[in-house]
């Protein structure tokens, strides 16, 4: 793991790309939908109370921003009813989604994840608690859905720095005190690339 707190009741845990990609390996397993389900939190930034509910009919590719985009309806950090936004999507998840479309015969309006937030979640427990046994990692049994969120929120932050008004419209985000936690201290590879810019 890139970074684990322990220091509250419930452990944080930070995942690496690389990690990250092993976690979906192994919850795709046991179906294409739980290794989809994985990447809309991991490589999109979704809650997994966001997961089911997004179809090809949401997707978009925007020639303006030259990126993938598509219309998530989820929790509202100021309080309130749900409200819609425009979630980011990485290349490799548009064309992984539209051969899953494909091969799945799914109708334009159809959900690519069908599954409740709370099978999402143990989708996530048990493709960890796999590694945790596979990879004699403890650490593993300690990741949770939120997690994904988590370290996709870090990565974009901390390593890459994209900036903070960019994070909060895609990632749902209503003011800067929701968005505050995530932005944790950087990893040593990170302060390392940026000291040696300025040597």
């Amino acid at each position: 793991m890139v970074r684990i707190d322990d220091s509250q009741p419930v452990t944080k845990c930070w995942l690496s790309p690389t990690e990250l990609d092993q976690l979906e390996r192994v919850a795709g397993r046991d179906g294409w939908e739980r290794e989809i389900a994985v990447q809309l939190m991991g490589r999109c930034g979704l809650r997994a109370s966001e997961v089911a509910g997004p179809s090809d009919a949401d997707l978009r590719y925007s020639d303006e921003g030259d990126v993938w985009l598509f219309a998530v309806r989820g929790k509202n950090t100021k309080g309130g009813g749900k409200q819609t936004r425009d979630a980011w999507m990485p290349q490799a998840v548009a064309d992984d989604l539209h051969k899953y479309s494909r091969e799945r015969g799914l109708d334009p309006a159809d959900p690519w994840v069908t599954a409740s937030t709370d099978s999402i979640r143990r989708w996530v427990r048990e493709a960890a608690h796999t590694l945790a046994a596979e990879t004699d990692a403890p650490r593993w049994n300690a990741v949770s859905s939120h997690d994904l969120r988590r370290s996709w929120a870090t990565q974009h932050l901390v390593e890459r720095q994209v900036d903070v008004r960019t994070m909060m419209s895609i990632g749902g985000w209503s003011d800067y005190s929701a968005i505050e936690p995530y932005l944790a201290a950087p990893t040593e590879a990170r302060i390392g690339d940026a000291m040696r810019t300025g040597e």
